[in-house]
């Protein structure tokens, strides 16, 4: 009986917090094409909303068909999530940006196993160049696939046969005095970078980084030719990006995945969904 009575109570309080919530709910989430569907899709796994079939992972709000709780989105640039926690109960940031704000592991996470790849792209016309293939060997060697240990999953390398750091087809004596420059953002992206810098460097070739703090102008620094590469975002992200702006940006490397988060705002744990 006593078993029981403490289950009848715990049923009435979860009912009660999220009776208590469900008008006010507000989540930050990401404000561009694909992050923001990346949100969503978070959301509508954990059971919180539904989204219509067709709206995939380009989804919007306006895209939600049920939406039980009544949450209220607060659509914000994904850089500045982490800056509006406090104005809300959560919010749904890029492991990037989480892990650029110093923030505390995140309430819950997507699942790893994501097409949301970080990758490094260059103009299709020089993907099969000696540059980008040195690059991509340096960024996919087992020196970086060991340091992505350091972020206890907010960071997952996905590289599954790490290179020694180098290409054997490549002309290294060749590419001796060049520099190649690469725009990005900052971590874990930079600092991916900075070990490939040093191997490169082992064949005097020079690997010049310039951090940004926008989705936007790696992705026109390459186009305009102003970069060879950038390193910030994910593979969905670059694909959409593509078809929006008719540019030509192509993978050469795939390296990791940053687990979208939901992060605690004004709320300290999941009781206000109603999740354990």
């Amino acid at each position: 009986m006593k078993k029981l009575i403490a289950l009848v109570l715990a049923a009435v309080l979860a009912l009660t917090l999220t009776a208590a919530f469900a008008d006010g709910i507000k989540i930050a989430v990401p404000n561009d094409a694909t992050n923001e569907g990346r949100a969503l899709l978070l959301l509508q796994a954990q059971g919180l909303l539904k989204l219509k079939e067709e709206a995939g992972i380009t989804a919007t709000v306006a895209d939600i068909t049920e939406n039980p709780l009544g949450i209220e989105f607060v659509e914000v640039e994904a850089a500045m999530v982490p800056n509006v926690l406090a104005d809300v109960d959560y919010g749904i940031i890029n492991g990037n940006y989480a892990l650029a704000a110093e923030l505390d592991k995140a309430l819950l996470y997507e699942n790893a196993e994501s097409p949301y790849v970080n990758v490094v792209s260059v103009n299709e016309e020089n993907k099969d160049s000696d540059e980008a293939k040195a690059l991509a060997a340096a960024v996919l060697s087992q020196k970086v696939v060991d340091y992505f240990s350091n972020y206890e999953g907010q960071a997952i390398s996905v590289v599954e046969n790490p290179t020694d750091g180098f290409d054997a087809t490549v002309d290294y004596a060749a590419l001796a005095g060049k520099t190649i420059k690469v725009i990005c953002t900052l971590d874990p992206h930079s600092y991916v970078l900075a070990i490939a810098k040093e191997i490169l460097a082992e064949k005097e070739i020079t690997l010049e980084i310039t951090i940004v703090d926008d989705y936007v102008t790696p992705n026109t620094m390459v186009n305009d030719g102003d970069a060879f590469a950038n390193f910030f975002a994910h593979s969905p992200y670059q694909e959409d990006f593509n078809a929006q702006n008719g540019t030509r940006l192509v993978t050469i490397a795939g390296v990791h995945v940053e687990p979208m988060g939901l992060y605690a705002g004004q709320q300290a744990d999941l009781a206000a969904l109603g999740l354990q």
